[in-house]
């Protein structure tokens, strides 16, 4: 509306609820508005500059697409956490730190661009929010982040995930959880090998370029074994093994979050804290269509972490191992 004339609507509307006579009170002739007159309600907003950047009026509600590069922002604008119809929210290029939970408030967040900020953590809280159903695309590529939440895989619905240019010395532990996921990036990284369960990935582009992956050797493996088992352990596989339903109100919290991070031994088996751990190659086109160059010598291939919940499956592993090379 015109603003001078909705203020003398405002006024009409005092008087009258005051008691003022009809007759004294400053209405205008009705006239209809012309087409040309009648804003369509802005859907798209795109500001490249810290100047061009609205510090004394709000940003219009009904935004889809809003982006807000290259303004130095330190924090999310608390008035960009109002937008409840946002689909895209690129806030590329600023110096934000830190991000606000009630991101998880933004219902239709479809696309979320961080590109080049200076993130060092992604919140588990975001990963439980309702961005679990909406979250297709997600860019944290050059931030200074390190490792990525449990609660990470819990945003199922991503298509295209981009960690490039972070600090990362491992990936989300129950990573093939993203069963919609096809396009990867974790370029540039500070990965020596990947999760057993990133084999159960398929996706269409993989780049994992100028990661210092270590060189595996099944023959050197990390044991973790305790014998006998102890009674948790005990219980913990069996609890995986025959899917026994479980959660904080049956079971501690801390003893909860240790049964969504049991290990996979190669006979299916679950095991928790004692288990027997060694790196072998994986060529990474068994999990993906199109595969960036590991290095500069033409690789295509990565280490991956293997679980054996016991000194026979290791040895029948080994037997196999032996006898293939």
């Amino acid at each position: 509306a015109n603003a001078s004339n909705l203020k003398n609507f405002l006024s009409a509307v005092r008087l009258a609820h005051q008691g003022t006579d009809i007759g004294a009170l400053p209405l205008s002739t009705l006239v209809p508005a012309k087409t040309s007159e009648v804003e369509k309600p802005k859907t798209k907003m795109i500001i490249t500059s810290r100047r061009d950047y609205p510090l004394t009026k709000n940003f219009p509600y009904s935004l889809e697409h809003l982006q807000a590069s290259y303004c130095k922002l330190a924090r999310i604008d608390t008035r960009v956490l109002c937008l409840k119809k946002l689909r895209k929210l690129d806030l590329s290029h600023n110096h934000i730190k830190q991000l606000p939970a009630t991101i998880g408030d933004l219902i239709c967040l479809q696309e979320l661009n961080l590109h080049d900020n200076h993130l060092e953590s992604f919140s588990g809280a975001l990963c439980n929010s309702t961005l679990q159903k909406s979250l297709q695309f997600l860019d944290l590529s050059q931030n200074k982040i390190k490792a990525l939440p449990i609660q990470f895989c819990q945003l199922r619905e991503l298509v295209n995930l981009k960690l490039d240019d972070n600090e990362l010395i491992r990936l989300p532990f129950k990573i093939g959880q993203l069963d919609h996921l096809r396009f990867l990036s974790a370029a540039r990284n500070k990965l020596p090998f990947l999760p057993s369960d990133f084999r159960r990935l398929c996706l269409e582009n993989l780049d994992l370029f100028g990661n210092p992956f270590e060189q595996p050797n099944p023959l050197v493996p990390n044991i973790q074994l305790k014998i006998p088992l102890t009674l948790l352990e005990c219980a913990a596989r069996a609890t995986v093994n025959y899917r026994i339903p479980y959660g904080c109100h049956l079971l501690p919290s801390h003893l909860c979050e240790d049964l969504e991070v049991a290990k996979t031994c190669q006979c299916g088996s679950a095991c928790l804290s004692s288990f027997i751990q060694i790196t072998v190659t994986m060529n990474l086109h068994h999990v993906a269509h199109t595969v960036v160059l590991v290095d500069n010598m033409g690789g295509t291939e990565a280490p991956i972490i293997c679980y054996f919940c016991s000194l026979d499956c290791y040895s029948q592993f080994l037997d196999r191992y032996l006898q293939s090379n």
